[in-house]
Parts: structure tokens; sequence; C-alpha cells
């Protein structure tokens, strides 16, 4: 039946929609540093940003 065609469509985005996000939420809340990683980014020294001529 091609009348019902758009709304598969339909369903197939939202699908995709909520396995992306879902993943991406998944991805951030994994990728939490941890106490030992944040004290040593505050001892590593600054490299300067500034043109040397």
């Amino acid at each position: 039946m091609p009348q019902m065609m758009p709304m598969s469509w339909f369903m197939l985005y939202v699908l995709f929609l909520t396995i992306f996000i879902m993943f991406n939420i998944i991805n951030f809340y994994i990728s939490i540093t941890t106490k030992e990683n944040k004290s040593t980014k505050n001892n590593m020294k600054m490299k300067s940003l500034f043109w040397k001529w």
C-alpha cells in the first residue's frame, strides 16, 4: 500500500533519532573524568599562544 509509505519513513526517522540521542547521552556520561585526571590537568604548564615573530 503506497499510501502508508510516508508513515513508515516517519517511524524510521523517529527511531533513528531516538537511537542517536541515546547513544550521545550514554557516551557523554561514560566519559566523566576521575579526580586524578583533574588534578594532573591543573599541574600541566600552559603553553604560550602568542606568536613569536
